[in-house]
């Protein structure tokens, strides 16, 4: 195993999770794949690649108040976040 530090000054961890299997509310049935692409757009638009990085995850084990995003190492939640409300996240952890 090698050990290295990250790069980035923040990582936003949106969940993209899909449940077909059972019908539960999932947040990639709300949006979150788009809120995603809308997070790396406006990283790559402020010129903030290689800082700042948007990426899925899978389960935050609140999908009911989903979709959720996490920032860290802020060890911040979001939850019903909305494609609108990524510039202010955006500009929030800058």
């Amino acid at each position: 195993m090698k050990d290295a530090k990250v790069s980035y000054r923040r990582v936003i961890y949106v969940c993209t999770n899909v449940r077909e299997e059972d019908g539960r509310p999932a947040c990639g049935a709300r949006g979150s794949e788009a809120i995603c692409a809308a997070l790396k757009e406006e990283v790559k638009k402020r010129g903030l690649k290689g800082k700042i990085r948007a990426m899925k995850s899978g389960c935050m084990d609140f999908c009911e108040l989903g979709p959720n995003v996490m920032v860290f190492p802020d060890n911040a939640w979001h939850s019903a976040v909305q494609a609108n409300d990524v510039p202010a996240l955006i500009e929030k952890y800058l």
